[in-house]
This record gives structure tokens, C-alpha cells and sequence, in this order.
């Protein structure tokens, strides 16, 4: 029966699935689960996780059986009961997202009447920066899915967390570096910190907004206003480096570096593996590595998604409920952009297959295991596992930024011409570079420190705008060319996904 639902796996993989096609694997894996003792039958896993962490979700789903969910597991503490559970990731990703989508309203608003105060601007972001479950829980969340999203609020999602408290350098117990001297990739005064590069750019923001509303519009290259608050004259837009940043110096330190390293004793990998938590039907290593699957951002049958699905819609609606749950059935931040680097490779990669692959397995061996420990060659599979998933994490990071590099030198190569637009090449510039300030996060990275360091030099801290001389853009775009080939030299990729001259023809 296994073997039926691989083949129709392997069939419609890149394609998409009907709801007839979902039903009917559904109830294959229903019939399958029932005489089977495999990775695929979830419900045998006997794992429960305690997260150390002081914000550790504990609301493990009660209806293990109520969907076609693929990573679904069942406790081996309490009978019919899910042992999965990532509330808080979840949570954190609709806070990354809504900042994104509240900042990107700012500008209308101030052009139709509203005039911000300094420090009115700064206030509105640190809402989800520092959020409050006590004062906000209940307002509406900013998420927007087709269908409709099941959870209309944020405490429907969950509670007591922020995205402050889990910024690189702030949940310091298990980080490989010290942030605080060792934070790299952003060379200008006062930045220390990944928490004060983001303040920095909050307050940018809030000066050229209040500027804005009296009329003091930023001025771009070609003189005139630049196209939002949020674009600086200089080429950065900070909406996109905020959010970017976010993805990287949260979503992906937390997974790498904390929930699935194993460098600290009872943390990570090395969590107790041998009993429930508190009462939680899960065990200590279970829940962190639910929590890092969580962070990567998947839906829980991304495997029967297709690419274009994940990064189209990025929802599968498994429970047939006519809704979206924010938890389970929508894919968010990095698990997106591995389905869509997958699509644009000229030689092919499955970047989605490998992270899926990594995630699951490990979670299967943490089934098979839950209770009694892991032996050391277990924890060695283990540790492969998670080397696989994270690596195809980090290969959806590093070739989004060889996918904006090829996007930026598009849009130098057009300077001169009515096809030029400023506000592209700001947003294409700041997504590189955002996505680009990652790699340092994550303690087993291919990246040397040393290339990461020559990276972002060869990227800069702002873009070559048309105000340098010719001389010194094509200095600059050599640069990027240089930097594609510096990142294919340390992750292996293939030469022919890089781009051309112009960045044509590439990721």
C-alpha cells in the first residue's frame, strides 16, 4: 500500500493535485495505516518533546486522525492524541508577515489625512516586534488566504509570544556566536546587533514618514519623490530588508541554530527523548524538532503539494473544511521560496523534496524511538537527517539570493531606458541583501566566514544607483557576478543556474 501512495507521489510531483486525487490518498493512507508498521504511518511514534524555552507552546493537537496531514505523529503518552506541535512558529510567522503588510499600507495612509508624530510610525511596527498577547490577542490577525483563513485572531493562533524575544542574540542559551561582537554583513555605525539593525531601520522609516506627511518627500535618483516611506534615496527598501531580515535572523537562527543544534547539553538534539514534559504528550526532542520544522515554515502535507502550488497559494486545504488553518495548511517564508527556486533552476533541483525528506524522517526515527532514548548511532541519523533538511533550507536561502543578484544586474543593465524602474531596483537590491545576512545564523553553514565576509562586501550596503558614474556600476555589477560564483564555489550548484552577463537565463 506504501509503495501505491510513493508511485501517485512521484506521478503528480510538479503538478497539481485535484481534491479527488488528495481524497483518494487520504484514504489510501487511512487503509495503509491500519496493517503497516512504516516511516509512513505516523501514529506509531511514541516521542514527546519539553521545550526548554520559556515561550514553549504546549497545545499539541487532540485529533491526530481528523485530516490527511503527512507529518502527523501521535503521542505514545496518551492515546489518540497528536504529539505535534509549533504553535508559537506559526505565530511568529503571521507576526513577520503583518508588520510586512502594515508597513506597505503606511504610505496611503499618510497621503489620504494622517499625520504621524515621531515615534508614531516606530510604534505601530514595535506592535508586532514587541508583541502583546495580553493587550492584542484578540484583534484580528492581517492574514489573507483562499480559502478563508480558520483562525481570525491572533490568540485563535496562539499566545504569549513576540519577535523580539527569539532575534539572534536575544535567545542566546544555545547561539554559536556572540551577536553582540560577532554580527556581521551590515557595515555602518551603531549597528551592533541584529536587534539594532532593525531599529535602525524602524527609525529610518519613522523619519521619512513624518517627513512625508508634511510634504518633504525623500527624493530619488531621477528627482523625484522616492515611490514610498519605506524606499530610502539612497536604494533601500526597507520593507523588504525588515522582513527578510526577519525570515533569517529568526525563522532560520532558531531552527539551525537552537531547536535542531546539538551543541548544548538537554537543548536541541540533545533534549530528553525518554518521557512527556510537564504532562505534554510529547517529548523534550520531539517538540524541538517539531519547533524547527515549524520555522521552516511547511505545511504539514507539503509533500503533496506541487512547486507551483507552494509558491503560488502556498495552502492545501487537507481537512476539506473549506478553510485555511494558519497551523497546518499554509506554507510561510523560506518553504516558499525553496518551491520557487526549484521551479526557476535551468538544471534541475528539488529543494522542497530534500527539506520535506529531512524533516519527516527524522520525525519517523523519533517515533520509532520515543521513550527509550536514542543510542548514539541513532542520534547520528538523526543528525544527518537534520544536516539534510537544513542544508536544503539554506539552499532555498542562498540561491534567492543569486535569484535577486540576476534580478538587480537586470535592472542596472536597463538604466538609461524607459524599461528602468527605480522602485524594482530598490526592492530587488534589498531582498538580496536581506536574504544575503542569513548564513552567518546557522553554526554548520558551507559559507565560511571568511566568503560570508567577501560576500557582503561584494554586495555592498546600498546599490549602484545611476547617480555613480558608469565606471563605478559596472565595477559594481562585476561584483555581483563575483558573488554568484563565490556562493555556486561553496554550495556546489551548477554553473548554468547562475545567470548571464545581465543575469538572463538563471535563478
Amino acid at each position: 500500500m506504501i509503495m501505491i501512495i510513493k508511485i501517485i507521489l512521484r506521478t503528480f510531483k510538479g503538478r497539481v493535485m485535484t481534491h479527488s486525487t488528495l481524497l483518494l490518498l487520504s484514504l489510501l493512507i487511512a487503509c495503509g495505516n491500519k496493517d503497516e508498521t512504516t516511516p509512513e504511518e505516523a501514529d506509531a511514534d511514541t516521542d514527546a518533546d519539553t521545550d526548554a524555552d520559556t515561550d514553549a507552546d504546549t497545545d499539541a493537537d487532540t485529533d491526530a486522525d481528523a485530516d490527511v496531514d503527512s507529518y502527523r505523529f501521535t503521542s505514545a503518552f496518551e492515546s489518540d492524541v497528536s504529539s505535534v506541535s509549533y504553535s508559537g512558529q506559526s505565530f511568529r510567522q503571521v507576526l513577520i508577515g503583518d508588520m510586512k503588510t502594515h508597513l506597505g499600507d503606511m504610505t496611503d495612509r499618510i497621503n489620504n489625512g494622517w499625520y504621524p508624530e515621531p515615534g508614531d510610525v516606530t510604534g505601530e511596527l514595535d506592535f508586532y516586534f514587541s508583541f502583546d498577547s495580553d493587550t492584542a490577542g484578540t484583534l484580528d490577525h492581517l492574514v489573507s488566504t483562499t480559502p478563508a483563513p480558520l483562525q481570525t485572531t491572533y490568540d485563535d493562533i496562539s499566545s504569549g509570544k513576540n519577535l523580539v524575544g527569539k532575534l539572534a542574540g536575544n535567545d542566546s542559551a544555545t547561539d554559536h556566536k556572540d551577536w553582540s561582537t560577532a554580527f556581521a554583513g551590515w557595515d555602518e555605525d551603531g549597528i551592533t546587533t541584529p536587534q539594532s539593525l532593525v531599529e535602525h531601520w524602524l527609525a529610518e522609516i519613522d523619519d521619512q514618514a513624518v517627513a512625508w506627511s508634511v510634504g518633504d518627500y525623500p527624493l530619488g535618483p531621477d528627482g523625484e519623490p522616492v515611490p514610498a516611506i519605506y524606499v530610502t534615496p539612497e536604494g533601500r527598501d526597507l520593507q523588504q530588508l525588515v522582513e527578510k531580515f526577519l525570515r533569517g535572523a529568526i525563522s532560520f537562527s532558531q531552527g539551525a541554530d537552537d531547536y535542531l543544534d546539538d551543541d548544548t547539553e538537554d537543548k536541541g538534539l540533545l533534549s530528553d527523548h525518554t518521557g512527556p514534559d510537564d504532562g505534554d504528550p510529547y517529548t523534550a526532542l520531539e517538540h524541538a524538532w517539531d519547533e524547527g520544522f515549524g520555522y521552516f515554515g511547511a505545511a504539514r502535507s507539503y509533500d503533496l503539494m506541487s512547486d507551483d502550488d507552494i509558491a503560488d497559494s502556498g495552502v492545501i486545504d487537507t481537512s476539506g473544511d473549506g478553510s485555511i488553518d494558519l497551523l497546518t495548511e499554509k506554507c510561510w517564508g523560506h518553504s516558499v521560496n525553496a518551491a520557487k527556486r526549484d521551479n526557476g533552476s535551468v538544471v534541475a533541483t528539488d529543494f522542497t523534496a530534500a527539506a520535506w525528506e529531512g524533516f519527516y524522517e527524522g520525525r519517523a526515527l523519533l517515533s520509532e524511538t520515543a521513550g527509550d532514548g536514542l543510542t548514539d548511532e541513532e542520534l547520528v541519523t538523526l543528525q544527518g537527517y537534520r544536516d539534510q533538511a537544513i542544508n536544503a533550507w539554506e539552499d532555498a536561502i542562498v540561491t534567492t539570493v543569486i535569484h535577486y543578484i540576476n534580478d538587480v544586474l537586470s535592472d542596472m543593465s536597463k538604466m538609461g531606458t524607459e524599461d528602468y524602474s527605480f522602485a524594482s531596483h530598490a526592492k530587488h537590491w534589498s531582498e538580496m541583501k536581506g536574504f544575503a545576512l542569513s548564513m552567518q545564523f546557522n553554526p554548520r553553514s558551507p559559507l565560511s566566514d571568511d566568503d560570508f565576509l567577501d560576500l557582503h562586501e561584494l554586495l555592498d550596503t546600498t546599490p549602484a544607483l545611476e547617480t555613480l558614474g558608469q565606471s563605478a556600476r559596472d565595477d559594481y555589477a562585476d561584483d555581483l557576478r563575483a558573488a554568484r560564483v563565490l556562493l555556486a564555489d561553496a554550495y556546489g550548484y551548477s554553473k548554468d543556474n547562475l545567470g548571464g552577463e545581465d543575469g538572463e537565463d538563471g535563478w
